[in-house]
């Protein structure tokens, strides 16, 4: 007899993303002749820019050469791609990493899920409400957790409440974890945090003997120089931290796949006997047993992004979206919305008024406003009574969403 895994059952509904596809799609089955506009998935519209573009096409020509064709390549990524990463995206900031502290990958989403595989699952796992997702979901199916209670919460899981009092920065949790998810800027209240408040987190990990998890998808959209992009310009931070970063938002690769994971050599676990172990060696195990690599022409686009032009033109494309944002938190404040977010980050969190829902609300906005947003009670129960809004789209569409919403009763 085949056996599942019941952890599976355990879990609430289906996945955000996927109920919020067929909501929409009902809608417009029904309504084929409303223009429905997509705030809702952190999709982008943007085209790759000229010089990823060209990376690209240069690699797939090498791919029909006989003299140029690659086969296989490294696991861990190409080395040409993985010394990029190191020397601009950390040490010409003045942060210590190198090449072989990276892996490639084709998302952080799968990184951030797959991470868990090489930690026991006797660890207690910490994540903030609300939050992306797939960091509870992996964890409950990973066997972690306990069932999911009347207040929304798995049994097991130390959940850090994020909400308007506390500036959604979550407290130092009073129950002691083993392992911490942090994403900032934050996904989905566009918060950014302070290098004192992740010095509080990493000294904190260093005193428990725990490992943040650190998702850094957003860094790029950063404006405000004083905030840290990687957690590891916080001292201490590389015995203490795994660092999570994607092209996905930063250069549109979306449908295209690349990614990274950075694990530091100093990162250390423990085993029941409380023998430190090295952490690297076992996710470049899990890594190469699970994952044959991402694609040559892929790797090559994404090194393009490190290029001199290439830099100018993805800094062009975030500067597109952070308008974006900006104008969207402007008018929803003008339209009487409390409004969080938007400015170091490429989401908007809105405060529902009266007192709704989020799905009410969601659903008031997609049939009076034919707009789409993000259920705020989707990430997680204190993001009730919230929205978020996604500041990937067309300018055009932008403001178009921006004055339906105003006009709405």
């Amino acid at each position: 007899m085949a056996l599942i895994n019941e952890n599976y059952l355990k879990l609430q509904a289906g996945y955000l993303f996927p109920e919020i596809g067929r909501r929409v799609n009902d809608f417009i089955a029904a309504n084929p002749d409303k223009k429905v506009i997509k705030m809702g998935i952190g999709d982008v519209t943007q085209p790759l820019v000229p010089s990823v573009v060209k990376a690209f096409h240069e690699g797939v020509e090498e791919m029909a050469k006989g003299e140029t064709f690659k086969g296989y390549g490294p696991e861990q990524g190409y080395a040409f791609l993985r010394e990029a990463i190191a020397k601009h995206s950390y040490q010409d900031k003045g942060v210590d990493i190198s090449a072989g502290e990276i892996f490639i990958s084709d998302g952080s989403k799968c990184d951030t899920g797959n991470i868990q595989e090489i930690f026991g699952n006797d660890n207690k796992i910490a994540i903030c409400d609300p939050v992306y997702p797939v960091y509870a979901d992996t964890t409950v199916m990973s066997g972690k957790t306990g069932i999911c209670q009347a207040n929304g919460y798995y049994e097991g899981i130390v959940y850090m409440p994020c909400t308007k009092e506390n500036g959604f920065i979550p407290e130092l949790p009073t129950e002691t974890p083993d392992l911490i998810f942090l994403c900032y800027p934050n996904n989905p209240t566009g918060t950014v945090a302070s290098k004192e408040e992740l010095k509080k987190w990493v000294d904190y990990a260093i005193e428990k003997n725990a490992i943040i998890l650190y998702d850094a998808a957003y860094e790029a959209f950063i404006q405000d120089d004083s905030i840290p992009r990687s957690i590891y310009e916080i001292e201490g931070a590389k015995k203490v931290a795994i660092e999570f970063r994607s092209f996905s938002k930063t250069a549109g690769f979306t449908g295209t796949r690349c990614a990274f994971t950075v694990v530091p050599d100093d990162l250390v676990a423990y085993d029941k006997a409380g023998k430190a172990h090295p952490v690297k060696p076992l996710w470049n195990r899990r890594h190469s047993t699970k994952f044959n690599g991402v694609s040559y022409p892929v790797q090559k686009a994404a090194a393009a992004i490190y290029t001199e032009e290439g830099k100018k033109e993805v800094s062009e494309v975030i500067a597109y979206y952070m308008e974006n944002a900006s104008i969207m938190k402007e008018s929803l404040a003008n339209a009487g919305y409390e409004v969080f977010g938007g400015e170091n980050a490429p989401y908007i969190w809105v405060k529902t008024k009266n007192g709704m829902k989020s799905w009410e609300f969601f659903d008031k906005v997609l049939t009076e406003a034919n707009v789409v947003g993000t259920p705020g009670s989707g990430f997680g129960p204190s993001g009730e009574g919230y929205f978020r809004f996604s500041a990937f789209a067309d300018r055009e569409n932008v403001l178009e969403a921006m004055d339906r919403i105003k006009n709405m009763n």
